[in-house]
């Protein structure tokens, strides 16, 4: 039997539900948590995290972190390098909730959006730490 896309699921059945792998959206994301994607259904906006397809194939959950003229730059909240050049030719969905341990997590919770956004200081201090430490 053909494995089938996560576009053709999400196109037929109006939401994809899938395990976690990897760590690139931790700790929001936690290892095991099932992930469900919908279809996206109004533009996308900075801090929304969709489902989008590299040009090589591959599948990827990471944070919008910037919109700009017609395209995504996005990043995992668990990395440091964006990727810019994805538009909405990538997109597949929309992550709109998170299950962990049966209970479901929806992902615009305000908390989650405050912790991101503290993220970004997280980051800026350390790219300042590590510069400091460099010209030592």
């Amino acid at each position: 039997m053909k494995k089938q896309k996560f576009e053709d699921i999400i196109a037929s059945q109006g939401k994809l539900i899938y395990t976690n792998v990897g760590d690139s959206m931790y700790p929001l994301i936690q290892p095991r948590d099932l992930l469900v994607i919908k279809a996206v259904t109004e533009p996308l906006k900075k801090y929304d995290i969709p489902l989008y397809k590299r040009d090589s194939g591959q599948y990827v959950l990471h944070r919008i972190v910037k919109i700009r003229n017609g395209s995504y730059v996005m990043c995992g909240d668990n990395r440091d390098f964006p990727e810019y050049g994805i538009t909405d030719r990538h997109i597949i969905g929309i992550l709109t909730d998170i299950i962990r341990n049966g209970e479901t997590i929806p992902v615009h919770r305000p908390k989650n959006n405050l912790w991101f956004k503290s993220m970004l200081y997280r980051r800026i201090i350390t790219k300042l730490r590590k510069t400091k430490a460099k010209s030592k």
